[in-house]
């Protein structure tokens, strides 16, 4: 509970200094940074790999799995670790949310998608 406050205050920080971006990105006109508020509720699940992964999760997460490089780009975002994602751990939520047409083999970063 601490860890989902902690990410939610870093979350509003980054909203109160975030910059809007002029050109399409990874993630089109937003930033990794500002998309990565989305995923409030994976924290538990991208902070330990056996933990349950919530449907609010994996729905963000089904969304942001048909576009690899944003995915990745908000894994890896400073936001992401920021509130203590583990990218190694993060990357494995599109499997343990069990979706037949994740991205995978996809390189992210040092990480690739199981």
């Amino acid at each position: 509970m601490a860890s989902s406050m902690k990410f939610l205050c870093v979350l509003g920080l980054i909203l109160l200094v975030g910059t809007v971006v002029d050109g399409a990105g990874e993630c089109g006109r937003s930033t990794p940074d500002n998309e990565a508020m989305k995923l409030a509720p994976c924290v538990g699940a991208a902070q330990d790999a056996n933990a349950a992964v919530p449907g609010g999760c994996c729905a963000q997460i089904k969304r942001f799995s048909q576009n690899p490089k944003c995915l990745c780009a908000v894994l890896l975002s400073d936001t992401a670790k920021a509130s203590g994602v583990q990218p190694e751990v993060a990357l494995t939520i599109p499997k343990r949310c069990n979706f037949a047409n994740r991205p995978v083999g996809y390189k992210c970063g040092a990480y690739t998608l199981p």
